[in-house]
């Protein structure tokens, strides 16, 4: 494992440590930790940020979006509860980084992104990167993919200012719903939604979090992944 790679491993590691009252744990599900040791995040930066790749913080990617923070990406990941032949719908693609990690905890990753710049690069990068299990498009993030829904979990890496619906509605029953909801730059809570029987979700509140804001307009949601 490189250097760097070793260091943001264990950064990730500190960080969970450090919150470990607030996530409920104080280790991430070891599929989720071997994901991100084996998935370069030097491929997802912009070659000017290369030296920045493994620190514990969020870097800019371009068209005003960012890649997230590494503890970010494993934390969701983690509270997403996969299994190896889930199928998850992500919203916001972004650099590709967090679809790349779901990729390799899930059967299927299908991936939504606003920025249709982004959304064909990112896609591009994955595809040349070989991750196979990946479908990219560009589309409203608020509506979800319902073409392949059911969904065992859904990840969203932007900030809504409400739970969507659409995306509550294509949950399998016991799915998961990992957003990030708040105003746009005030205070945001990372939620898990849970769907249970009939109309009946489980919402539960995580940590305050900072994401760029989802964007309901045509075109879908702007992304931090």
């Amino acid at each position: 494992m490189k250097k760097g790679m070793r260091r943001m491993i264990a950064d990730i590691d500190r960080e969970v440590e450090y919150t470990s009252r607030l996530i409920g744990k104080r280790a991430l599900d070891p599929r989720v930790m071997k994901a991100m040791e084996e998935v370069p995040r030097e491929a997802f930066v912009p070659s000017s940020m290369m030296h920045l790749a493994f620190e514990n913080g969020p870097l800019p990617i371009g068209y005003g979006q960012t890649i997230s923070q590494p503890y970010i990406v494993a934390l969701m990941s983690d509270l997403l509860q996969t299994q190896d032949d889930h199928v998850v719908l992500e919203i916001g693609t972004g650099s590709g980084y967090q679809t790349a990690i779901l990729s390799r905890l899930v059967r299927q990753v299908y991936s939504i992104e606003v920025v249709s710049e982004l959304g064909e690069i990112s896609a591009g990068r994955l595809k040349d990167l070989g991750y196979t299990n990946v479908e990219c498009r560009i589309g409203n993030g608020y509506a979800g993919w319902p073409e392949h829904a059911p969904y065992n979990g859904i990840i969203v890496t932007a900030a809504a200012t409400h739970i969507p619906q659409p995306l509550v509605e294509q949950l399998v029953t016991g799915g998961r719903l990992v957003i990030p909801v708040g105003e746009p730059y005030e205070a945001q809570q990372l939620v898990v939604v849970t769907r249970g029987e009939g109309d009946h979700i489980d919402v539960s509140e995580i940590l305050g979090v900072a994401f760029v804001p989802m964007r309901e307009e045509v075109g879908g949601a702007a992304r931090g992944g």
